[in-house]
């Protein structure tokens, strides 16, 4: 007789949704192939475990990403992925318990819900509200309070195993990349199944279900733990951040200091001149600019594109391919390589005023440029031809790189 009961159907599932999103491999160092040929005995291995409940995470392994800033950096954590297979099997059960009582304005990681969906919600309402408080949850992953995680999670299931093993997940240490274990005592790692679900129910409780019975008329979008409030008023913005900053003390969190801030939603409607009038939402920055109406009238509104960071982040991502070296690829090789990471830009940063990475695009004409004087001598120090004869093969092959299907092709003339 087993302690629990967890079908085998249920592990079987979330394996394959594992092994559908892929990802790096943990401590163990074995990738989802590895792990598939001994797959029978992996599986019922981690089932026998989760429904005895003698199932332990592995540490986590951390791999370190830079922030923003250039300097700082996150810890990213990957489980292995027998451990993402146990996570999985945990969030089928414990996600629909809880999506129900999730409130419309978040939309992180939630079924049917997308970054997109939160930018564009947030973009209409700027345009009703001149006001927005741009907060920023310090350390959110890192701080994350395992008791009242827990009590959170409690709020929506009595389930002894899902209970038991989310706080074994809690606990689990991280392991450096010199091999050093750390002892968890708070915080979940960000890159963890079953973290993006523990955040999202721990905020429903210390921020979404807070600011629907404190402020109902005040709208707000948030994405996991970044989130943004819309206010009619400075004064009302500078009263609701200072009751935000209360509540989440009390629930262990903190408001960063300097990336907290309150933001004038300015536009031709909208005069006056304040410290702040751009904040950053999901990879997007609003801010003043022109906009083309559906009826092509220009006019001045409060929109957003694509932040800078994310297009330095983008060109920086493209000086890494070194196009210009590869001579010895043909032009369909290199199109191949770039193209599911430039569609990618497109699909994300193109959803809202895509003509914000036109530059980026130009710039990567320029450097296939660069490739064909340095594959042909007969271009060698002829740029004008050179970006000449990329244009006409733009003109015969339209939709060999994903930026030329959307138009910004090498000039002919």
């Amino acid at each position: 007789m087993k302690s629990f009961s967890i079908s085998q159907e249920v592990v079987w599932e979330a394996y394959k949704q594992v092994k559908k999103n892929k990802g790096a491999a943990g401590i163990d160092l074995k990738s989802v192939e590895e792990f598939d040929k001994d797959l029978n005995d992996n599986l019922y291995k981690i089932w026998n475990r989760m429904s005895s409940g003698t199932y332990f995470p592995p540490p986590v392994r951390t791999v370190a990403i830079p922030k923003d800033d250039g300097i700082s950096q996150r810890l990213l954590g990957i489980p292995t992925v027998g451990d993402r297979v146990a996570q999985t099997v945990v969030k089928a059960q414990l996600e629909p318990l809880a999506e129900p009582h999730f409130y419309p304005d978040s939309f992180g990681y939630r079924p049917n819900k997308s970054a997109h969906d939160a930018i564009g919600k947030a973009r209409e309402r700027c345009w009703s509200y001149d006001w927005v408080i741009d907060l920023d949850i310090k350390g959110f992953f890192d701080n994350l309070d395992h008791q009242l995680a827990i009590q959170s999670v409690k709020e929506f299931t009595d389930n002894k195993w899902i209970l038991l093993f989310i706080e074994r997940w809690l606990k689990a240490p991280a392991q450096l990349e010199d091999g050093t274990q750390i002892p968890r005592d708070k915080g979940t790692p960000q890159g963890g199944v079953i973290s993006p679900l523990l955040a999202n129910i721990f905020l429903h409780f210390a921020f979404d279900s807070w600011m629907q019975k404190e402020f109902p008329t005040v709208p707000f979008e948030r994405y996991a733990d970044d989130v943004i409030v819309h206010c009619k008023t400075e004064r009302q913005a500078v009263y609701i951040k200072d009751k935000i900053k209360t509540q989440l003390t009390k629930w262990k969190l903190e408001l960063h200091p300097e990336k907290t801030k309150i933001v004038y939603c300015k536009d031709d409607q909208r005069k006056g001149s304040y410290p702040n009038e751009k904040f950053d939402f999901l990879g997007y920055t609003f801010r003043t600019r022109q906009v083309r109406s559906k009826q092509g009238n220009i006019f001045v509104g409060f929109s957003p594109a694509a932040s800078n960071k994310a297009r330095k982040a983008m060109n920086l991502k493209m000086r890494r391919w070194e196009i210009q070296r590869r001579s010895d690829m043909s032009l369909g090789e290199i199109a191949f390589m770039v193209n599911p990471m430039v569609q990618g830009w497109i699909n994300y940063y193109g959803k809202f005023h895509k003509t914000a990475l036109y530059w980026l695009f130009k710039h990567l004409n320029f450097t296939l440029s660069r490739w064909v004087r340095r594959k042909y001598k007969r271009f060698r120090f002829r740029k004008r031809e050179s970006v000449h004869w990329l244009g006409e093969i733009a003109k015969d092959k339209p939709d060999l790189f994903a930026h030329w299907r959307i138009g910004i092709k090498p000039a002919v003339g």
